[in-house]
């Protein structure tokens, strides 16, 4: 089978986890807002490519007509930990520096392509709306490489040594402090010594976690 590109594989990997979380396949919009696409349009021309690849099936009579067929992918799934929940806000107190050794609270799978053969790596459940404007929302699952190095504008988990506190910000080094920066406009950078930060690894992916309702009784008679 033909191998997909980024966008492909992570409509691919929302629609698997969408599968199992709620019984029912994601609607063109659902998985423009979980995949963080701003056109509906490139979903569409996206899971037309699926579909000729063999990946899907779409039948076009009905509103959430994708067919996620079983057939052998390129590369695996693999099983990432949620190992705990980090603030894209103001920062809460969840040390993550040990992640290795936390006793997950969750899980989610991915393709083996999403993470680019990178060994270690788990996942946080975001909370705070401080990163809006990165496409990053309150129950959002963010796929992170452990690291403790950074370079400016990476995102990053950050354990706040004084404070006790880990969040999940952009940063920055400047001349004398480490900025620490939300994507969102309403809110503040958090303005600290390097020798206060402790980087705890970085972004890779980001999972929409949305819970949906059942579909309503008729709601397969139109589309998307």
């Amino acid at each position: 089978m033909k191998s997909l590109s980024p966008k492909q594989e992570g409509i691919i990997n929302f629609i698997t986890n969408f599968l199992r979380d709620n019984g029912y396949p994601p609607s063109i919009r659902d998985i423009a807002v979980g995949c963080g696409i701003s056109s509906t349009s490139v979903v569409a021309y996206n899971l037309n490519k699926l579909e000729q690849a063999g990946y899907i099936r779409r039948h076009s009579d009905i509103s959430r007509g994708i067919e996620f067929l079983n057939r052998e992918r390129k590369g695996k799934l693999i099983y990432v930990p949620i190992v705990g929940e980090i603030a894209a806000g103001e920062p809460i107190p969840v040390p993550i520096s040990d992640s290795g050794s936390l006793i997950p609270i969750g899980g989610v799978e991915v393709s083996e392509e999403l993470i680019g053969g990178k060994e270690k790596i788990y996942a946080l459940r975001v909370k705070g709306d401080s990163m809006l404007d990165a496409l990053i929302e309150d129950g959002d699952i963010v796929l992170m490489e452990y690291l403790n190095t950074a370079e400016n504008g990476d995102m990053v988990a950050v354990w706040l040594k004084k404070e006790q506190e880990a969040t999940l910000k952009k940063f920055y080094a400047e001349p004398n402090r480490i900025c620490l920066k939300p994507a969102n406009i309403k809110m503040k950078p958090i303005y600290t010594t390097p020798d206060n930060v402790e980087i705890q690894g970085k972004v890779l992916a980001v999972i929409r976690r949305v819970s949906y309702p059942s579909p309503l009784k008729g709601e397969h008679r139109g589309k998307s």
